[in-house]
């Protein structure tokens, strides 16, 4: 079977393998992975008194049971509460900051993360103070992160709304500070009735300006998003893309026929930003064992693993990992596969994508290789002195 299954002599890696392996995230939306504590603080702080609760321990929960409906839009509603409390730049500068250090911490290399400097100008604050204090939070969470030992890069990825008539303002936005720490451009929010072609001349912009750009796509809406998005907007990745599936059909006996435009997205090597966890709470996926992307990784779609909001779904670049472990018997080989291909996609330079796929993720998965071989090894042979023993 093509990937996706442990092969034999292979194991599939301890949790503590996982949350020791390098990992790149492309997917995941600043105002959806605040720390419950920091939202109470910054509601103090800031006068925000709409919190269904100021408990840390009861927070954390209400929003995953929030976002756990099963619906796009439900989902989406849960954002009014982090976006309320992040109005100031103190307060963008502190959630940028605690997201740098807390994917570190899961051992996150390389991450993209994006953000709707739209949502946060309802305290009096402009399109570039809000950038200007978010990427300012990013380079002092980098800079927390290395003084702990965790060596991470963070890119921003400037959204525009899809509802709204904002989109080529905030791509010209993510022009003038792309050599600041701006890597790219998303349009996120409902994707039902607010088709990518409504903003086209946002991606026309983008593509004279040589910038790369992600659309949320094939998440809440099916195969004309992803079309779509695609063909007449230009899409450098899929942002979500689960609806591929549609594309592609399975007979009883395991035959597999991709659609043309299935076909399409794999032979163009079209990365998708898939969020295992995140889809299958807006109904975009059923379960993690029945999620598209263990019939997409074995096609070998340029498929990549992401969090979307880590506070919604409770989740990490570890527990992703490690759900699709339990789900599919991945081995380090594939997560290393996974990883690789985020590295390849991402909006950094090339020289720069190699050198973090050549001296720090190929090597660190190597190390962990070893490791579970000796350990495999020394269990081997204490089985098989036992077995000598009278």
């Amino acid at each position: 079977m093509l990937g996706g299954v442990a092969c034999a002599g292979m194991s599939s890696p301890t949790l503590d393998q996982i949350l020791r392996s390098p990992k790149v995230v492309l997917h995941d939306h600043l105002d959806g992975g605040l720390r419950p504590s920091t939202i109470i603080d910054l509601a103090a702080e800031t006068g925000y008194d709409r919190l269904p609760t100021t408990d840390p321990d009861e927070l954390r929960p209400w929003f995953v049971s929030a976002a756990d409906s099963g619906s796009l839009e439900r989902y989406l509603e849960t954002f009014a509460h982090t976006v309320g409390v992040m109005q100031t730049p103190d307060a963008l500068a502190r959630v940028a900051a605690e997201c740098a250090v807390d994917l570190a911490t899961d051992g996150v290399v390389y991450a993209e993360v994006r953000f709707a400097p739209e949502l946060h100008v309802t305290g009096g604050l402009s399109l570039d103070e809000v950038v200007q204090a978010v990427l300012a939070g990013f380079r002092a969470g980098e800079a927390e992160a290395a003084s702990a030992g965790h060596q991470i890069r963070v890119g921003t990825l400037l959204t525009a709304m899809r509802h709204a008539a904002r989109s080529l303002e905030i791509a010209e936005l993510s022009i003038r500070y792309r050599d600041e720490g701006v890597v790219g451009f998303d349009i996120a929010g409902a994707e039902a009735g607010y088709p990518p072609t409504r903003h086209l001349d946002a991606f026309e912009y983008l593509h004279r300006e040589n910038a790369h750009f992600t659309i949320h796509a094939g998440e809440g809406f099916g195969l004309p998003s992803i079309w779509q998005a695609i063909q007449w907007c230009g899409a450098d990745r899929l942002g979500h893309g689960v609806r591929i599936i549609d594309d592609i059909g399975v007979t009883e006996d395991g035959t597999v026929q991709l659609g043309r435009l299935a076909a399409y997205v794999r032979d163009k090597r079209i990365p998708l930003e898939m969020c295992p966890t995140s889809n299958i709470q807006t109904g975009a996926a059923i379960s993690i064992g029945e999620h598209p992307i263990g019939l997409l990784r074995q096609l070998y779609f340029r498929v990549t693993v992401n969090t979307d909001n880590r506070l919604m779904s409770d989740t990490s670049m570890s527990n992703e990992f490690a759900q699709l472990v339990t789900a599919f018997g991945y081995t380090l080989d594939d997560l290393q596969w996974f990883t690789v291909n985020a590295m390849k996609s991402a909006f950094i330079p090339f020289d720069a994508r190699l050198a973090l796929i050549n001296d720090v993720i190929k090597p660190r998965y190597a190390e962990l290789r070893a490791e579970a071989a000796f350990a495999a090894a020394g269990a081997a042979a204490a089985g098989s002195g036992a077995a000598l023993k009278p």
